[in-house]
């Protein structure tokens, strides 16, 4: 994450812990700063609307209050109930589950064991000072809205290592994560170095007395001394995987100095060889995800954010796995209907649909897709959409080669993306028409090889030794024991699209 938007973007935005509606699924576009978060939509505030509707009734019904209610396994099941009135029959829910919070308690609880990798998640090192983390609350107080320090202090407590803890294993059904990391072209700006990654996988496995979290390696190409470094993490660190960003530095990635390409067979060729040795042959790449205005950037800058790099160093590179982040999904240039549409009539969706093609085009099977953001932003703006770019990374990829991620801390509980992906479908006319399959049951083949199967497999875990102890470590028992009590806030922690 790092804030990409001009003072006047920010200025079009307002922090989402404050602003957004808190609907167990976000009712508007939530941006983690890589990229402006869209206007709420009409169907967005109809949805909005009618979540509120609903929650009311139920709630009076109940004797409880309406944000209480939302907390409930009932009021998720609601949520979605909304949004199928309003985008039509994506998800698989019933009005039954979300009047009787008993039953939706039961259907909770029985999934609540479904085995999830999460391969994308942050929060920032104890002592991080770079308050510009917060400069969207910091420029409304000061321009806008005084009354947000007074209200609700802006602090960078919401994506430190305890809130990641409650909001990622307490309330969500994680099992595993991967804690990644971004680079900067200022170290300051670093929200964990590696060593504080390492040490953060010791400390919650420690806590937990399981596996519970894995850890990236963050690569700068072309900075000095990244070679050494990458040695040093070698010898020392031992990550599970290496992370990079092509784009350079995501903060400014207009002005950055170290942009670089996979196929870079000076620069990169040589890390290659290095991990493949080590036996850590695993390289997650964010790709995708930028400003609307990125094609302003000088140089074309944005370019290193297509994935025309990644099949020369797939086919040259075999041992090598190749995760993209995001799906490399290109930012919307106009409304999501638009791009649903362009996807209707061309059966394309932007960069996405690049990356599905190149194990047909390339002959290659060591190119994954990560679906982390991406999915998180279509599902709530237009579940068709989300439908069509799962249905485009299986087709191309196999189900085998796509992997469940959230971006959390950023979003708050991942929960919902988990609800998301466990109910969606692929409507009938778009299996017809495109040659998809069906996503399946909530606990069936596809859905649970994405979730977790698929990176268990990736990253060597031996799931008969390691789930036992899971569900039987010090989260899970919290986990399970408030289970009737939930604790999710339902909170985002990144930004919207400024309300009128």
């Amino acid at each position: 994450m790092g804030i990409l938007l001009s003072d006047v973007e920010l200025s079009q935005t307002e922090p989402a812990e404050r602003a957004a509606f808190r609907s167990p699924v976000p009712t508007q576009v939530v941006s983690n700063g890589e990229y402006n978060p869209l206007p709420q939509t009409q169907d967005q505030r109809r949805v909005e609307a009618r979540i509120k509707e609903l929650a009311d009734a139920q709630a009076r019904r109940l004797g409880m209050h309406r944000r209480h209610f939302l907390r409930t396994a009932a009021g998720m099941a609601t949520a979605f109930v909304a949004m199928n009135e309003v985008f039509g029959p994506l998800f698989q829910v019933s009005r039954a589950e979300a009047a009787e919070p008993e039953a939706a308690t039961e259907r909770a609880r029985q999934l609540a064991k479904q085995f999830i990798l999460d391969d994308q998640l942050h929060f920032v090192r104890d002592d991080y000072k770079e308050d510009g983390l917060l400069s969207l609350a910091q420029y409304a107080a000061e321009h806008w809205n005084p009354d947000i320090a007074k209200d609700a202090p802006m602090t960078l407590a919401r994506y430190k290592f305890n809130n990641f803890v409650k909001e990622v294993y307490l309330d969500s059904d994680t099992k595993i994560g991967l804690l990644s990391g971004a680079p900067f072209d200022d170290k300051a700006w670093w929200f964990l170095s590696n060593d504080q990654i390492n040490n953060a996988r010791k400390m919650v496995n420690g806590i937990a007395g399981t596996t519970r979290l894995m850890s990236h390696a963050v690569v700068t190409p072309k900075q000095e001394g990244w070679v050494e470094e990458v040695d040093r993490c070698i010898d020392v660190v031992k990550p599970n995987s290496w992370k990079g960003y092509t784009i350079g530095d995501p903060l400014k990635p207009a002005t950055t100095k170290f942009p670089w390409r996979l196929d870079d067979e000076k620069v990169m060729y040589p890390f290659y060889e290095k991990i493949v040795k080590a036996g850590s042959p695993i390289f997650c790449i964010h790709k995708g995800l930028l400003p609307a205005d990125y094609e302003k950037s000088v140089a074309g800058a944005w370019q290193y954010a297509t994935v025309d790099d990644l099949p020369k160093a797939a086919k040259d590179w075999p041992q090598i796995t190749f995760v993209i982040y995001h799906s490399a999904l290109q930012p919307f240039q106009e409304s999501p209907d638009a791009a649903l549409a362009r996807f209707e009539s061309t059966g394309r969706i932007n960069w996405v649909t690049d990356l599905a093609e190149i194990p047909q085009k390339h002959g290659v099977n060591n190119v994954y897709a990560d679906i982390g953001t991406s999915f998180a932003t279509a599902c709530v703006t237009n579940p068709r959409f989300a439908a069509a770019m799962m249905g485009t990374l299986v087709k191309g990829l196999g189900f085998n080669h796509v992997l469940w991620g959230t971006d959390s801390v950023w979003y708050g509980s991942p929960q919902w993306q988990i609800e998301a992906f466990r109910r969606i479908e692929i409507p009938e006319d778009l299996q017809t028409k495109h040659g998809f399959a069906a996503l399946g049951p909530t606990d069936g083949v596809v859905k649970s090889a994405i979730f977790g199967y698929n990176a268990a497999q990736l990253y060597k875990l031996d799931l008969h030794a390691e789930l036992p102890g899971i569900e039987n470590d010090r989260f899970s028992a919290i986990r399970y024991a408030e289970f009737d009590q939930p604790r999710r806030s339902n909170a985002a922690y990144g930004y919207v699209a400024r309300r009128g």
